[in-house]
């Protein structure tokens, strides 16, 4: 089986394509360290190995609690009890923050889209009235000017 079979199939990549971008989680670290405090390439590229493997572990534990729970999608509640079935209740508050933060971006998302579709006009004349918009404001303010 070729590698585009592979992932036609829908099954997972092999564990070595498994990774997380180097450049965000080298972002993530300066912003955390103190700004006199450096991190070598190894030690990034560690910490992207535990949290692959951090991943890979709350997921399976998240697929175990979603079957056991006879359901075939896994949802935030399995993520949850897996965190504390595999000792890790101390993350779950945090957890259960940024759920809500996600839900309530996506009802605001949501919200933008109806409006937008409430207005009765295409994207391309909505676009239109937008940059006549933006003329007449640049006409503003460079009169004042």
């Amino acid at each position: 089986m070729s590698d585009d079979e592979h992932f036609a199939s829908g099954a997972a990549p092999p564990d070595d394509e498994l990774s997380l971008p180097k450049a965000t989680v080298q972002k993530l670290i300066s912003e955390i360290l103190p700004k006199d405090v450096s991190c070598s390439k190894d030690t990034r590229d560690l910490l992207i190995e535990c949290c692959v493997e951090f991943i890979h572990l709350l997921s399976s534990e998240s697929n175990e609690v979603c079957e056991n729970d006879s359901k075939k999608t896994i949802a935030p509640e399995h993520v949850l009890k897996a965190l504390d079935d595999l000792g890790f209740p101390a993350f779950i508050e945090e957890a259960k923050s940024v759920l809500s933060e996600h839900k309530a971006a996506q009802k605001d998302r949501e919200r933008k889209t109806s409006r937008m579709e409430q207005s009765g006009l295409s994207e391309e004349e909505l676009q239109r009235q937008q940059e006549l918009l933006f003329a007449a404001s640049k006409a503003r303010f460079e009169a004042s000017n």
